[in-house]
């Protein structure tokens, strides 16, 4: 069924539910099961999204590792010209007095039991935020910096996002942009480790996939043939039909006798 045939149809049952059919078992459960239909759909179209988004900055950062000058820094920032100096001569009048006191005004009882009687739970959401906009500005400034040509840079900053918020909900993504940027800089052991990082502390996350085709690729370019084959078969078991069973796929057929697989990241 297309999206909006379903939202046709959704809008459909809830006019026929606010009409007083809503005693109806069979409609309630087709409502309840088109919502759950929708709720998936969103939800897989938000992982494309960001898998499209993580597939286009991995380009972006290999691509900058070609155009950045030797040892990975970007280039340096032009000379900044030298300013003039001005100098003002001062007023010889004094400044004019200002008056400064201030009767003291306590503050009605009912607003100071309201100041501190604040509730546990509002302080620690708040918090939450704070430290969640925090991680965001952290992941953001090591990504810029990989993008930027970067690499070691850009992997310290990432590694210390990680060490200092592993429960963001971007720190798996950030532990995979590690190993970006190790493989940029032909640290193949380290991105190795970086993507079974991701492997194994968030199995749960969108960036799994995308760690596997690399940490396959990571095996394959390291000589370890039997280990990149278990890895692409393991893609094609688990996500069949998906554009990274169609490379893991392309990956096996294109192995040579010795196990060597080519690379097939994305």
């Amino acid at each position: 069924m297309s999206p909006s045939l379903r939202h046709g149809t959704v809008l459909l049952a809830a006019c026929a539910l606010s009409a007083g059919c809503a005693g109806d078992p069979a409609l309630r459960a087709e409502m309840v099961e088109l919502k759950r239909e929708v709720r998936a759909q969103r939800e897989n179209g938000r992982r494309l999204a960001e898998r499209l988004d993580r597939l286009e900055a991995s380009q972006a950062v290999l691509g900058a590792r070609a155009r950045a000058p030797e040892g990975g820094r970007p280039p340096a920032a032009p000379a900044v010209p030298e300013l003039a100096v001005v100098r003002l001569k001062p007023k010889a009048d004094p400044p004019p007095r200002l008056d400064t006191r201030k009767d003291v005004v306590e503050p009605p009882e009912e607003l100071d039991d309201a100041l501190f009687a604040s509730s546990p739970g509002g302080v620690a959401a708040e918090e939450q935020a704070a430290d969640a906009a925090l991680g965001d500005a952290l992941f953001e400034d090591g990504l810029q910096a990989l993008k930027t040509g970067n690499l070691e840079g850009g992997v310290q900053k990432l590694r210390g996002f990680v060490s200092q918020h592993p429960r963001h909900v971007r720190a798996d993504n950030a532990l995979y942009f590690v190993g970006v940027g190790l493989q940029g800089i032909e640290d193949l052991p380290g991105a190795a480790q970086a993507f079974q990082g991701v492997l194994d502390g968030y199995p749960a996350g969108d960036a799994v996939l995308d760690a596997l085709l690399r940490l396959a690729a990571c095996r394959s370019r390291m000589g370890q043939g039997a280990q990149a084959r278990q890895l692409y078969g393991r893609i094609m078991s688990q996500y069949p039909g998906t554009a990274a069973a169609a490379q893991a796929q392309v990956a096996l057929r294109s192995s040579s006798g010795t196990g060597d697989a080519p690379g097939a990241g994305p």
